[in-house]
C-alpha cells in the first residue's frame, strides 16, 4: 500500500463525517459537533476522528459518547461515499487542543505583563 494512502483517506472522511454529523444525524444527546482531524490506521481498517464541542463538559461527554454509539449508522452512510473495499472502525475523541493553546495564551500572556510601578 502506499504510504501516502492513510493520509489521503483521513482527509476524505474527514469531508465526509462532518457532512454525516451535521446533516443526518438527528439524535437530540449529539450537539454540532466540528470535525478536526482524522488518523487512520495504515491497514485502513480503523479511524480515531477528533471533534470539538461547544458547551459543559457533561454535554461534551454525552456528545461523544452519542457520536461513538452512532458509529455503526455513520459507517453504514459513509460505504456508499467513499468506495473503499474496508469502511474503517470509527472510534470518536474529544479534540481539546483548542483549550491546552487558549490555555498556553493565557500562562504566556500572565508572564509577559509588566509590573506597574
Amino acid at each position: 500500500m502506499k504510504p501516502y494512502r492513510p493520509a489521503r483517506v483521513a482527509e476524505l472522511l474527514k469531508q465526509e463525517l462532518s457532512q454525516i454529523i451535521h446533516y443526518e444525524l438527528d439524535d437530540p444527546r449529539i450537539k454540532p459537533a466540528t470535525v478536526t482531524h482524522v488518523k487512520v490506521s495504515p491497514d485502513l481498517r480503523h479511524a480515531r476522528v477528533y471533534v470539538t464541542i461547544t458547551g459543559s463538559r457533561e454535554e461534551i461527554d454525552e456528545t461523544v459518547q452519542g457520536l461513538n454509539r452512532a458509529a455503526g449508522f455513520i459507517r453504514r452512510q459513509l460505504y456508499p461515499r467513499l468506495h473503499l473495499r474496508f469502511i474503517p472502525e470509527l472510534r470518536f475523541s474529544y479534540d481539546d487542543t483548542l483549550e491546552a493553546a487558549a490555555r498556553i495564551d493565557e500562562l504566556l500572556a500572565e508572564t509577559t505583563k509588566y509590573p506597574e510601578d
